[in-house]
């Protein structure tokens, strides 16, 4: 049995994120859909990767772009049908890939049938199903907790007279996890998906999911030399939501229990997995490791660490090395870009960067390291961020707190399919729902696919040589000392180990390996070629080394 047919199949896959809106789209409304992306399937099954994640694609009023629903067991409109659901699963199975569905549960749209029922009195069936809470004596909100989209958490309901929670918009109220009746529900919500043949599941904010119970203040945040500034790790730092230390609001223990009942569900079908996102600022590793150890909870989650703007060889150390330390039984999905975030090649850029060698040094890096990973749609052609104009913009995050943050409209900007063609080839209506920038009109899929060297070949070569060594799949990985920015360590043991050398500088370095490493022989890697004199690896500017070790 091959790898990919296994029950851990997810142990260091690569992940490819599909964000449907901005995909393909073949109603002509100007928003991708379902059947564009069974249009594309050949793209993606080109890249050599196992798995496609799809963002939320559920029936929505779309006032956060699906991550409202307001049905967890239909698709909207705007993306199709269930028949075309379906469809989507079996050509994918039939491709040789998985379908990981986004699970939007921390929160549901104020439009879902539960909270319209849980709002219409205080003794309903439902009443307890969201966070409700009554005021202070002088009317103001029941604590100090705030959204993540600005202002508090907090939204007064007039018909029950109380108010209600929400982390992100009004007009997504917190589902109450406190409730059994309503963990049941969801629990029946993620059974309708796996009896549809979906793989696994992406945990939006997995450790949203439960609040504390006495509604207690949340302190200030409270920094110091040694823990850095994590304010901006899980908002800009334009966003008051960091100066707080969530201690209450997220992240409490009975989300244990929780997650124990998902994975039994889960371990109920063959082959699937969970992947979790985990925004906790400095206490994300301790929360992974609570919620990924003992086999009966998550199978895997991921952090901001490597999501933001911090681009050093101490850093990726530090953040593996570190959860390497802290999730002893655990596992890990490393990205460098996805729909929320500024795309990584655009973060990491400085003056005089070559922004196409750039994005080769991060995908070889990426899919060196020990864990699984995830790619986003178009990082594949060299995307960068997109400048979005003001009247263009559509996220309600960035309008919120424009100019200083533009929001996340910027890396979720169409595909680029054909140079020439209308809207690149995304969509053949007169307005799609981003622009389609020029600046990504000459990456475009048809100016790359069958030119050698080129972007996408690249990162076809490059995943490619992860998956033809075992060792970069699930071998294990020693970091070594180096000097200046350079990021040097081991993956594999016994029958392969393989030596990588970053260099994450811009400048050319020199390094000698420890004497005790005996090469055997310089490996290439594709789109590289550092020199290798007399026990001495010669690296240029973001340059990268490889060797088999005897």
């Amino acid at each position: 049995m091959t790898k990919t047919l296994s029950r851990d199949w997810w142990r260091g896959c690569v992940i490819y994120q599909v964000y449907p809106r901005s995909y393909q789209d073949t109603s002509g409304d100007g928003i991708g859909d379902i059947r564009g992306i069974i249009q594309r399937l050949d793209h993606i099954a080109s890249l050599g990767v196992d798995a496609i994640w799809l963002s939320p694609f559920f029936k929505s009023p779309m006032a956060d772009f699906g991550y409202d629903v307001s049905d967890y067991c239909d698709v909207d409109p705007m993306f199709g049908t269930l028949s075309d659901f379906d469809e989507l699963v079996d050509l994918a199975h039939a491709k040789g890939l998985k379908i990981i569905i986004d699970q939007v549960i921390s929160h549901s749209s104020d439009q879902h049938a539960w909270f319209k029922e849980s709002r219409s009195s205080r003794d309903n069936p439902k009443a307890d199903w969201y966070v409700w809470a009554d005021p202070k004596p002088d009317g103001t909100a029941p604590n100090n907790w705030l959204s993540i989209f600005g202002g508090p958490a907090w939204e007064w309901d007039s018909t029950r007279r109380q108010y209600y929670m929400h982390n992100f918009l009004a007009s997504q109220p917190d589902l109450n996890f406190h409730s059994a009746d309503l963990q049941a529900a969801i629990l029946d919500t993620v059974r309708f998906w796996l009896d549809r043949g979906v793989d696994g599941f992406r945990l939006d904010t997995v450790n949203f999911y439960v609040h504390d119970k006495l509604l207690r203040d949340n302190p200030p945040l409270k920094l110091s030399v040694e823990d850095g500034n994590f304010m901006g790790v899980d908002a800009p730092d334009t966003n008051p939501y960091g100066f707080q230390d969530h201690l209450y609001d997220k992240s409490q223990p009975e989300n244990i229990v929780f997650l124990q009942r998902l994975r039994a569900l889960m371990d109920e079908y063959e082959g699937r997995t969970t992947v979790g996102e985990v925004g906790d600022g400095r206490r994300s590793l301790k929360t992974v490791a609570a919620y990924t150890n003992g086999g009966d909870k998550l199978h895997m989650c991921y952090t901001f660490d490597m999501l933001g703007a911090e681009f050093s060889a101490e850093h990726f150390r530090r953040s593996i090395a570190n959860f390497q330390s802290v999730v002893k039984d655990g596992w890990v999905c490393w990205s460098f870009s996805n729909h929320d975030v500024e795309r990584h090649v655009s973060r990491w850029k400085r003056q005089g960067d070559d922004p196409d060698h750039l994005a080769r040094f991060a995908v070889t890096m990426l899919s060196s390291f020990r864990g699984s990973i995830c790619l986003y749609q178009g990082e594949e052609l060299g995307l960068e961020e997109a400048e979005i104009a003001f009247e263009d913009l559509t996220d309600p995050y960035g309008i919120r707190f424009w100019p200083a943050y533009k929001g996340r409209d910027g890396c979720r900007t169409p595909m680029v399919w054909e140079r020439e063609a209308h809207h690149a080839g995304f969509s053949d209506a007169l307005r799609t729902w981003l622009p389609v920038p020029d600046s990504h009109r000459i990456l475009a899929v048809d100016q790359q696919d069958h030119l050698s060297g080129s972007m996408l070949n690249h990162y076809r070569e490059t995943l490619a040589f992860r998956k033809s060594h075992a060792s970069l799949i699930d071998g294990p990985m020693t970091f070594l000392e180096t000097n200046g920015d350079l990021l040097a360590f081991i993956r594999g043991e016994r029958d392969e180990r393989l030596l990588f050398v970053f260099n994450l500088d811009r400048e050319p370095v020199e390094w000698t390996p420890p004497s005790d490493l005996a090469i055997a022989e310089v490996v290439r890697l594709h789109g590289f070629a550092p020199a290798w004199q007399d026990g001495t690896v010669l690296l240029t500017g973001l340059d990268a080394f490889c060797a088999r070790l005897v």
